[in-house]
């Protein structure tokens, strides 16, 4: 579905990412991880049309993938940021409504459809929707941005640091949730500083090191190599 082959990145003279590649084949959860810095937010947002790059190429679903942020979104792919940059004025239903802007308003009962959809995932947005999203807790917060992406019908789901942030019961939820995502049919690329629960739910990963990817695996076989473990999970 998604293959990166040998991006570079600058930020002026800053020279970002390295020749990375990777690739997502439909139905997988495919993790990115490593430190603070590594160079995993910058991947996701170029691959998002959001940051250009200066070299290689990106193609999703055999084409190459659109120059600007919102025709990657109409060919099927939606993104949920750092940090979920939610429209923090507007209520709940208004961050929904605008997850789906992009579609074809005729097709207003599938919209609905999705909606509930979305609402069995997170019943407790159900109860907040005139509740401006700016006073939610961060754990609702990122129930909102996981929606608000949903609802453009993406076939690729990138999750940027989805766990930053929250505590470890909602994390867990929401990692639970992300399976279910999957069984869905949507599929997901996930950059993670907790490298422990993302590779347990991934079919592989990449672990990423000052803009290069230094590793790749099974996400077993990352979550039990010694070095992996003694880098990234603390032991």
């Amino acid at each position: 579905m998604l293959e990166v082959k040998d991006i570079n990145v600058f930020y002026g003279a800053v020279h970002a990412l390295h020749d990375v590649s990777l690739h997502v084949s439909k139905g997988e959860i495919v993790s990115v991880v490593g430190a603070n810095g590594a160079g995993k937010s910058t991947l996701m947002w170029t691959i998002s049309s959001v940051v250009p790059h200066s070299s290689g190429s990106i193609t999703f679903n055999g084409e190459p993938m659109p120059a600007r942020a919102d025709e990657a979104v109409k060919k099927g792919l939606a993104i949920v940021p750092e940090r979920r940059h939610l429209f923090v004025s507007l209520s709940v239903m208004e961050n929904i409504v605008m997850g789906s802007w992009l579609r074809d308003k005729k097709d207003k009962e599938a919209i609905e459809r999705d909606m509930e959809y979305c609402f069995s995932l997170f019943p407790v947005l159900k109860q907040r929707l005139s509740q401006r999203s700016g006073t939610l807790s961060g754990g609702e917060q990122q129930m909102l941005a996981i929606t608000r992406a949903l609802m453009g019908k993406p076939e690729l789901l990138l999750l940027d640091e989805p766990s930053l942030g929250l505590a470890p019961i909602i994390v867990e939820s929401l990692f639970e949730t992300f399976l279910r995502v999957r069984e869905s049919g949507v599929t997901i690329l996930l950059v993670e500083q907790n490298a422990a629960q993302a590779l347990a739910i991934s079919d592989r990963g990449y672990v990423m090191e000052t803009g290069r990817v230094t590793r790749t695996g099974g996400g077993e076989e990352l979550a039990l190599d010694p070095e992996i473990r003694k880098a990234y999970l603390g032991e």
